[in-house]
């Protein structure tokens, strides 16, 4: 232990593990060679781990559909399915569903570990050409490359630095908008995930003869953008996370630049079609509202709302030539409506059953919506919808493992520390008698805005399937109940969405439903900030804990990859008040020695390039210097090569960490079979 001390705003802050910053130094892959080699000493000792990889494996390899891009008569996916490692991107028909869908790249082929994935797409309004970016080992730092649909040719044109960027198509395919990060020899050390500015590329052209559109922009913001159907009209839309986004017009034929909502904490996306804006906004309206202008009048004071903030969260809209769609969510539970353009007429889209939808869109020309849809025990796939049928009908039909019927779902509420209500789904097997001594994993996120609605786990399904309880709460800090619930759990409300946290878990025990010995909790990235708080400020809340991709050196977050993106989330360490608001409550520096923490398995992976490995180091080693019963309940550390912070890993690799965090759990919660685990320090 080297004990770095410092006196931030008049406050002496100890770090012993500093030195556990540098993720480049030998003495650092060192200790993480010993950390793992431990962590494998104890995981592959465990009896249930085998028949849990088997079982996840088969999970896994179910069929799974992401987010569709809808073009004429043409539908884009990435779909995985079987013995596909990865996601391939997929183009179906939208009017014939038992014509057969075609691959249009598959990325298995581009690393011998299959760690090389499809990140994002986006086709052409013609269907003929599709812009796609592929990063390796979960980096999510990749190249936009362009492949003719219906060759599968690529292009020449390759245009490096791009992570997930907002791409808008002309509708000949001849041209986009799309944004990128800076090349990072131009830029100060440290800051290669920032300043991010939209730009022009005429396919064919070389990138060096790129036009900026939009540049000069703050450090953390991240532009978007969208066009309209006739390629005159350029939005961009420019987010400072997670509350505010500034949209600004530009008509392409005339230069004009018009700002249509600036400054304001709301969010707003537009879509443009023929001579109308059409917009989700929560400005003046925290659940969200639809609203329209004129094109000519475009600013925030000439909207008119056309579907008016209610008790559901509108999540989006999108146009289907004469009909307006949108998805809203109630206690995070999906619905869908469909209205005429002026918001008349709204008619509710059946869905099939409490679940979510993923992602949606339509074709503005067509009225057809495809999207996609998941619950608890069903995997994700494309429904279409059209306004002749009236309901939602399934697109595409993969065999699955799971019977979905044989799981059951309640929503519950539970009063928090100030007797506010918060959602909680318990997820079981059908059969699966509840008592105290029955096995629970809790698990939540709480932040951003982010709603935890029912989705599809292989995890879920295994530790149910084994007589568990799933439970997902909807603390503070997400995006339950729409922006008022999210601010109640940000900045200085950040200790309430912990406090939620925790009364889930005393909930759960106080009614009979699980005890202490029995309850595991799990979180990651926010979420795993989340967990950090909970083993250290209620060290007594459960048996065993997992930590994944965690943030939890809070008074340094910001120094590290993007994490400068998240100050308007948790708040600035080197503002005085903000840091007293941190420091209360910051996992790393509230470690302390003796304690009897529960058993807890951090994961990282080296290719994070969102939240830095070294905060789950550092975690790792102050807990492990600390815990008082380190035989009893371990504290572990997986640190994974050729993965980032979750995206992309192939199914080999989702199935190989799922089987140690699973093990682990059922291991500490007395699930299935078990065995003695020799825990001499290695």
């Amino acid at each position: 232990m080297r004990d770095v001390v410092e006196v931030l705003h008049g406050t002496e802050v100890h770090d012993p593990y500093r030195w556990l910053e540098d993720g480049e130094s030998e003495e650092v892959a060192g200790w993480s060679a010993a950390q793992n080699a431990r962590t494998r000493t104890v995981l592959d000792a465990l009896p249930a781990r085998p028949a849990l990889h088997a079982r996840l494996l088969a999970l896994l390899q179910v069929g799974s559909v992401g987010g569709p891009h809808v073009v004429g008569d043409r539908v884009f996916t990435l779909e995985r399915e079987g013995e596909q490692d990865q996601a391939v991107l997929v183009v179906r028909s939208a009017v014939d569903p038992d014509r057969p869908a075609r691959v249009v790249v598959d990325p298995h082929d581009m690393a011998a570990d299959h760690a090389a994935s499809i990140d994002w797409f986006t086709p052409s309004p013609d269907g003929r050409l599709v812009a796609y970016g592929v990063s390796e080992g979960g980096s999510e730092h990749g190249t936009l490359r362009i492949v003719e649909v219906d060759t599968g040719a690529l292009l020449d044109d390759s245009i490096p630095h791009i992570r997930h960027p907002s791409l808008a198509w002309l509708p000949d395919g001849s041209a986009f908008a799309y944004s990128r990060l800076p090349d990072p020899a131009t830029v100060a050390s440290g800051e290669e995930g920032y300043w991010e500015t939209v730009w022009w590329h005429v396919v064919g052209e070389k990138p060096s003869a790129d036009e900026m559109l939009l540049g000069d922009l703050e450090k953390t913001a991240l532009p978007g953008t969208s066009i309209s159907v006739d390629g005159q009209w350029l939005a961009f839309h420019v987010s400072y996370m997670p509350t505010r986004t500034d949209v600004i017009l530009l008509d392409r034929e005339t230069g004009l630049r018009t700002v249509v909502v600036e400054g304001e904490e709301a969010t707003t996306w537009c879509q443009i079609v023929g001579d109308r804006l059409y917009a989700v906004t929560n400005l003046d309206a925290p659940r969200g509202r639809v609203v329209t202008a004129e094109l000519t009048r475009p600013h925030a004071e000439d909207w008119t709302t056309i579907v008016p903030e209610g008790s559901a969260v509108i999540d989006g809209a999108v146009v289907a030539g004469r009909r307006l769609v949108v998805a809203s969510a109630e206690h995070a539970v999906s619905r869908l409506h469909h209205y005429a353009l002026d918001g008349s007429g709204g008619r509710e889209i059946p869905l099939p059953e409490l679940g979510a939808v993923g992602g949606f869109d339509a074709d503005p020309s067509a009225e057809r919506v495809f999207i996609t849809f998941t619950s608890f025990a069903r995997p994700s796939g494309l429904w279409r919808w059209t306004s002749d049928d009236g309901a939602v009908e399934p697109w595409t039909r993969f065999p699955s493992p799971v019977d979905a019927d044989a799981f059951a779902v309640e929503q519950v509420f539970y009063p928090s520390t100030d007797a506010t209500d918060v959602p909680m789904f318990l997820v079981r097997a059908a059969g699966t008698e509840v008592t105290a001594d029955t096995p629970t994993l809790l698990t939540a996120y709480g932040g951003f805005a982010i709603t935890n609605s029912p989705g599809y786990s292989a995890a879920t399904v295994a530790f149910c399937e084994a007589g568990g309880v799933w439970a997902v709460a909807g603390i503070r800090g997400g995006g339950e109940y729409g922006e008022d619930w999210h601010r109640a759990g940000m900045l200085a409300g950040k200790q309430q969405c912990f406090d939620d946290f925790y009364a889930a878990a005393d909930w759960l025990v106080a009614e009979g439903r699980t005890s202490r010995d029995r309850l595991a909790i799990r979180g990651g990235s926010n979420g795993g900030l989340l967990v950090g708080a909970a083993i250290t400020q209620r060290p007594e809340l459960c048996r065993a804990a997992i930590c994944a991709v965690p943030l939890l050196d809070m008074l340094r977050y910001h120094r590290f990859l993007i994490g400068a993106l998240w100050v308007p989330e948790y708040g600035d360490p080197d503002d005085p008040e903000q840091f007293e608001v941190i420091a209360a409550y910051s996992p790393y520096q509230h470690v302390v020695e003796g304690t009897a923490f529960p058993a807890i398995l951090i994961t990282t992976a080296e290719s994070d390039s969102r939240v830095d490995p070294l905060h789950a180091r550092k975690f790792a080693a102050r807990l492990q210097a600390a815990t008082s019963t380190p035989e009893e309940r371990p504290v572990l550390v997986r640190i994974e090569s050729r993965a980032g912070h979750g995206v992309g890993k192939p199914a080999w690799k989702q199935a190989d960490e799922g089987a140690d965090i699973w093990a682990f759990v059922f291991w500490q919660l007395g699930m299935g079979a078990s065995q003695q685990v020799d825990m001499t320090p290695v």
